[in-house]
Formats: C-alpha cells, sequence, structure tokens
C-alpha cells in the first residue's frame, strides 16, 4: 500500500511538472517526501560527491530484455520521457542527434518511457526515428528505483560517469548543446 501512494504521489509530481519541474523528490525515510534542488543546466556533481546509480532492469519496447550492467565502462545517458510530453517532442529527436555521433566514443543512451501505453511509445520512437534502446516502464518500477535520484518532471535526465555514479540531473528538457558539452567533460575523465 505505502509502495502504492509513493508511486502516485512520484507520477502526480511527474505529469504537473512536464514542462517546468525545478525541483527533485526525494523519497527516502520510509517514504517521507521533501524537495531538493535539482542539478544547475550544464554543472556536474563533484566526482568525490557522486552515489552509485541503481541497479535495475526492464523490458525495452523492442521487446528484448535490460539490465542496467550493460552500461557498465560506459558514460551513460539516461532520459525519463513520455509521448504524451511536450518537451520531450523536440528533446529526444535532439538525443538522437548527439547518441549518433557518440555512439561510439563510449557512450550509452537509454531512455525510460513512463505513463503510456505500449503503442503509443512506439508509435513515438518510430514516429522520431529513435534509434537508441527504451525501457518500457508504465508502473514506474525504474523511477522508483532512481528514487535517490527521482525524475520528478517529465523529461528529466540522469548522466552516469564510466563508474556509474550519477554525474548530474536534470530535471525538465536539456539542450543539445548542454548535454554535448558535459558528455565532453565526462569522456575526459579518466
Amino acid at each position: 500500500m505505502h509502495l502504492r501512494r509513493a508511486a502516485a504521489v512520484l507520477l502526480l509530481c511527474a505529469v504537473s511538472a512536464c514542462s517546468s519541474g525545478t525541483d527533485a523528490v526525494d523519497v527516502n525515510n520510509g517514504g517521507q517526501f521533501r524537495f531538493v534542488e535539482a542539478t544547475p543546466s550544464g554543472e556536474l556533481i563533484a566526482v568525490d560527491e557522486r552515489g552509485v546509480a541503481p541497479d535495475f532492469g526492464g523490458t525495452l519496447l523492442d521487446g528484448d530484455a535490460f539490465d542496467s550492467a550493460q552500461l557498465a565502462g560506459d558514460v551513460a545517458v539516461v532520459n525519463f520521457w513520455g509521448s504524451w510530453c511536450g518537451p520531450c517532442r523536440v528533446e529526444t529527436p535532439e538525443f538522437q542527434e548527439v547518441y549518433d555521433d557518440v555512439q561510439d566514443d563510449g557512450v550509452s543512451f537509454l531512455g525510460i518511457n513512463v505513463k503510456d501505453g505500449d503503442q503509443q511509445a512506439r508509435a513515438f520512437i518510430d514516429a522520431k526515428a529513435i534509434t537508441f534502446p527504451s525501457i518500457f516502464d508504465p508502473r514506474g518500477e525504474v523511477t522508483l528505483a532512481f528514487r535517490d535520484y527521482p525524475p520528478s518532471a517529465i523529461p528529466s535526465t540522469i548522466l552516469l560517469d564510466r563508474d556509474g555514479r550519477v554525474a548530474a540531473v536534470y530535471l525538465g528538457a536539456v539542450r543539445q548543446e548542454t548535454l554535448r558539452a558535459v558528455l565532453d567533460i565526462l569522456l575526459a575523465e579518466s
């Protein structure tokens, strides 16, 4: 019951913040919520302050299984999106452009589709010609796995360094220039 209530509150926050979210929801301490500031655009979390990302997995929109261990050793861009989200319609094709440029440089992209039907999510991916994988997460299980770095707005993006640590959390749309600059910094880290 508490998990359902926490998921419902998180969903409410996500839906209400689709285009303007600037706060993250911390669901630690038995489901108690408090608001914490998100990482400002273009700013990385200091290396010695980064926390390890949770293990997670799910079923991709193409039906294949996915496990977060597949991201090991890469810089990863984990983007929470929905076909119903206006900013996602702009951001997702821009992410595809960046992905096309960096996929052979040790950068993985992973979408997490939230609060969509299977057909709507697939139609969005097809219409936007998106080639990086997306987990279909209608129940918010992956979102809950990131409870220490929750995406309280859709879109939200979490960047992981090569060691699987959370390097940045962006609530709301991320501009292509910002994403490229941050990826350059993370790729340059040893």
